[in-house]
């Protein structure tokens, strides 16, 4: 237990005691900072003051931002196999 680090963030007016590990510090800092931004937008733009539906739309954001980035890292990486097919082709081509 030595090597842990106790932490308080703020979150949606709440605060949350944590035993992370030191190098976590920094990630979590600036996740509960980047919800707490998203918690703000949402409460200026939509007029919404119930914290629990504001939480919901934000954890909604996050999630739907991890699916994007899965899928469109999906499709990268199918259009770079594609493209290493061709060059190996190429390449046999060029050797026979």
């Amino acid at each position: 237990m030595g090597d842990k680090l106790k932490i308080k963030l703020s979150i949606a007016d709440r605060v949350y005691p944590l035993t992370i590990r030191p190098e976590q510090e920094e990630g979590l800092r600036k996740a509960a900072k980047r919800i707490n931004e998203v918690i703000k937008k949402f409460e200026q733009d939509y007029a919404v003051r119930d914290k629990q539906d504001v939480l919901a739309m934000s954890a909604l954001q996050f999630a739907a931002e991890i699916e994007q980035n899965q899928l469109s890292s999906t499709s990268e990486l199918q259009e770079a196999e594609l493209k290493l097919v061709e060059l190996n082709e190429m390449l046999k081509d060029q050797l026979n």
